[in-house]
This record gives C-alpha cells, structure tokens and sequence, in this order.
C-alpha cells in the first residue's frame, strides 16, 4: 500500500508560477512510477506529467511542455511539479499517483497503469 499527499496548491494570476509537491509513504518508494493528472469541474481527469522510477525519464501532456517539470527525490520519497507560465486553462485539481513497474526507465502514461492515487491539490489560475 502507497499513501500520497499532495500539497502546494492555490490561486495565481496567469503567468505565475506554483511548486506542487506529493509526500509518499508505504512501499518502497523507487519501485513505483510517478505520475501527475488534473481534473477540472465537469471534464474527464487528464493525464499531466510522469516520472520513471529511476534515471529520471520523464514525458509530459503537450500542452504543458516547457512549461511544467516533474521530478522526484527517491530518498525523501517526493514527487514534484514545478508549473511555470501557469494559463486560466491550469486550472483542476491535482492529483498525484503512483505505479509499480518492473522496468526502473519506463514511463507510465495512462490511468490504468497507476496504482495508489492521492486527494489532490486545487490549483485555480485567474486571468
């Protein structure tokens, strides 16, 4: 069993920038994919970002790339989003995830592939 919960959400004017974090506990920590999805009121959750488990291959949803970053501190078992230039279109509740993979490099990118899911973190971005 994986406990997630994330924290660092709040309200910021377009442009701005939030660092969302999500504290693991549980498992081993680097046995487990990373992942990042939002859901907004009234839409379908989406994916947003992963992490592999290790060597820190990471993929992104197109519309946050160069904006968003994800990485991961195995030792203090965290997982991070930095979102940069955030857009009124940001805005959702974040949710944090996590995914056993046999494979340290792959990339999990869909919802079924991740196991434990966190209560998420609202992030709200006025234009």
């Amino acid at each position: 069993q994986v406990q997630l919960v994330e924290s660092g959400g709040g309200l910021v004017q377009a442009g701005g920038s939030l660092r969302l974090s999500c504290q693991a506990s549980g498992r081993t920590f680097s046995n487990y994919g990373m992942g990042w999805f939002r859901q907004a009121p009234g839409k379908e959750r989406e994916f947003v970002a992963t992490i592999s488990r290790s060597f820190s291959r990471t993929y992104y949803k197109d519309s946050v790339k160069g904006r968003f970053i994800i990485s991961r501190d195995n030792a203090n078992y965290m997982v991070y989003l930095q979102m940069n230039n955030l857009k009124p279109e940001d805005t959702a509740n974040y949710v944090c995830a996590a995914g056993s993979s046999v494979s340290p490099s792959r990339v999990l990118t869909t919802e079924r592939e991740f196991n434990y899911w966190g209560q998420g973190t609202q992030v709200t971005v006025s234009s």
